[in-house]
């Protein structure tokens, strides 16, 4: 979306700047790789920074002139952003800095305007809030497009009978439509979880500056009605005390769903092998041996498998990083954004190859025919005499008798009924259930917001 110059590791602008020269190697080391994340966050501060103009001029801190020169300005550099014109030139600290110097070369004392009542604490706060609703938008989407292809794999295949495993020993009739609907309501369900993790990112953190709040007669509840938050952090410390809080929330949100795709992954692993032979991928979807040429190796679903995992390490590197840190900001949650951003377009990449993954699969004919997998009906023998009279204990002892000598038939015409069984597994009642937990999540909405938010600053 942006550029990075290439630059000499001298810091020339810094919003702290008090006129005394700090030494270019500690510069150096606590800059680290911000500047580089914080291309992710650049159209965020220029949003931002346009609800806290709006905002300032509302309570006569800035001109009418001046908010629209400002707003003029802050909407340029918000289309350089998203055309990818927009630089962070050599020597510049960070997006913060880059787009205060931008207006204060263009417009001088106006543009030195722009950080009143609020600290680089609050400002990066809302930045990353904005940021990460978008994020949470982009991966409900993606799960979405995944359960609707696992339901539509589900209807395709629901009459296809295989075992299903306890203890990895074959125990009961299952089906390969039960089998991906269980992924698809298991997504659904993470999405659940996502509900209160979205009402936490979507509160308001601007105005709390430093985490102290700011003696100028700042409007709070205004910049959250035009940035289209849900609510307000409305204790300036507690505001602050979100950062880490908040990338915590994320990481279970995130760990939730790479657990659903790794387990998956892991069933997909078995269902493979030569041994069960339930399923294979296409041919181009695998990889071979450099020794061995029968081999067919299912690498992909092996990669979605370790990514997941290294996404579930996640919460535990941000519950180390931050578990002893006292309230008020501290430079420690700079690294937050090296551990999250990746995590976010991690699990992207594994959700669409998984999609691609589950709509290139071939799914055998004819898997209970073998002959070890007829005991997996001896429930169904139990449930006949069951329904005949025969008091349960004294069906299952008769059936463990008959598959003890070898006289066990088993019986194939099985008559499930009930949600959720082979028999009706309830696809439509998941799907339901997603489009409910979507629009409570509000996801469309939020997925229109910037482009009816700069509808707005234009018609200003």
């Amino acid at each position: 979306m942006c550029q990075i110059n290439k630059w000499n590791k001298t810091i020339i602008m810094k919003l702290w700047d008090k006129g005394k020269k700090t030494d270019d190697a500690i510069l150096d080391f606590t800059v680290g790789n911000d500047r580089n994340l914080d291309l992710e966050l650049a159209a965020y501060d220029s949003i931002a920074s346009m609800a806290h103009v709006i905002m300032l001029e509302s309570v006569k801190l800035l001109t009418e002139n001046e908010k629209n020169d400002l707003l003029r300005e802050l909407l340029k550099i918000y289309q350089r952003i998203k055309s990818s014109n927009f630089i962070i030139e050599e020597g510049i600290e960070d997006i913060h800095s880059q787009v205060e110097k931008n207006l204060t070369d263009l417009l001088g004392e106006t543009g030195k305007k722009i950080h009143t009542a609020r600290s680089r604490n609050d400002q990066v706060l809302v930045d990353l809030k904005l940021y990460y609703r978008h994020q949470t938008v982009l991966i409900t989407k993606h799960i979405k497009r995944l359960i609707i292809k696992l339901i539509k794999k589900a209807e395709e295949f629901k009459d296809q009978i295989i075992p299903g495993y306890t203890h990895f020993q074959a125990a009961m009739p299952s089906s390969f439509g039960l089998w991906f609907g269980a992924y698809a309501e298991s997504l659904v369900e993470d999405l659940m979880f996502h509900e209160g993790i979205m009402r936490y990112i979507n509160q308001n953190p601007l105005g709390s500056a430093a985490g102290y709040g700011s003696s100028f007669p700042i409007n709070r509840e205004m910049t959250t009605i035009i940035l289209e938050f849900e609510d307000l952090h409305i204790n300036s410390i507690n505001a602050q005390m979100s950062r880490g809080k908040t990338e915590k929330y994320i990481a279970s949100g995130l760990g939730s769903i790479a657990s659903s795709l790794s387990k998956m992954c892991i069933d997909m692993s078995l269902f493979m092998s030569p041994d069960l032979n339930f399923i294979r991928l296409k041919e181009q979807l695998t990889t071979g041996s450099s020794i061995m040429p029968h081999k067919q190796n299912p690498d992909v679903i092996e990669i979605i498998r370790a990514r997941c995992n290294h996404i579930n390490s996640l919460y535990n590197d941000i519950q180390m990083l931050t578990q002893n840190l006292p309230s008020g900001y501290h430079r420690d949650y700079q690294l937050l954004k090296e551990l999250v951003f990746p995590a976010y377009n991690e699990l992207s990449e594994c959700l669409r190859m998984m999609d691609f993954v589950v709509n290139n699969l071939i799914i055998n004919q004819n898997i209970i025919k073998d002959k070890k997998y007829q005991y997996i009906f001896s429930v169904e023998s139990i449930n006949e005499k069951v329904k005949n009279g025969i008091p349960f204990r004294e069906a299952y002892s008769r059936v463990s008798n008959e598959i003890n000598t070898g006289r066990f038939k088993r019986k194939t015409d099985m008559k499930y009924t009930h949600t959720g069984s082979i028999g009706n597994p309830g696809f439509e009642k998941i799907l339901t259930k997603l489009d409910e937990v979507f629009q409570r999540l509000r996801i469309d909405n939020y997925n229109s917001f910037e482009e009816r938010f700069i509808g707005k600053i234009r018609g200003i």
